[in-house]
């Protein structure tokens, strides 16, 4: 008889997956062909940007590279730490998707990779997001279709991750609703089923 997997919720789930969790990035990536970080088609250097769910970096680091003063911010502390370890420069924060610890209309850009899929309903994390950002300020989040969470590797056994599917109209809707103005938009598919939304928004 098979071993029942624990499903945990984003902090203790990251937590335990932090130090593997690099392990990862190419399965991650193949989420988006390329096709994230290339929506924010500006000039990026000085540009003040927030990365939700940052996990280890994979999104962090390009847009530090880039010329950006990025804050990094994830639930998970220990997932931070290995972020930190990669680079020093940028800012690391512990907190809530939904419930940004910062002051209103303070970035320019605020990206969100792979967390839409982690809340039950995304409304609060998106109004927290418009409340941060500067009028006109870019906001560029995926929204992957999960309807199973992968099963990840920890030193204390398999786990999966609390996750949740979103519909992509439904994502639509909720950023119309909030005011943002879709920008634009990359449907990813694979054998024609759609695997990834990426959004570019405006404030």
């Amino acid at each position: 008889m098979s071993k029942k997997i624990k499903v945990l919720f984003s902090k203790e789930g990251y937590d335990l997956a932090a130090q593997g969790y690099d392990k990862k990035e190419k399965y991650l990536d193949s989420f988006e062909k390329g096709k994230f970080l290339s929506l924010l088609s500006e000039n990026l250097k000085g540009k003040v940007i927030l990365d939700v769910g940052a996990g280890t970096g994979r999104v962090s680091l390009p847009l530090f590279f880039a010329g950006g003063q990025v804050t990094a911010l994830d639930v998970s502390e220990k997932i931070l730490e290995v972020l930190k370890k990669k680079n020093s420069k940028i800012k690391t924060v512990v907190g809530d998707a939904e419930a940004l610890p910062f002051e209103k209309n303070i970035f320019d850009i605020v990206t969100a990779a792979f967390l839409v899929v982690h809340l039950k309903d995304p409304t609060r994390f998106f109004d927290e997001v418009y409340r941060v950002l500067k009028p006109g300020g870019l906001f560029l989040v995926t929204n992957i279709n999960q309807k199973e969470p992968p099963v990840v590797k920890t030193g204390v056994g398999d786990i999966q991750i609390k996750s949740y599917y979103h519909r992509p109209d439904k994502i639509r809707e909720i950023l119309s609703q909030l005011a943002f103005v879709i920008e634009k938009e990359e449907m990813i598919y694979e054998n024609e089923v759609w695997v990834n939304q990426i959004i570019l928004a405006k404030k």
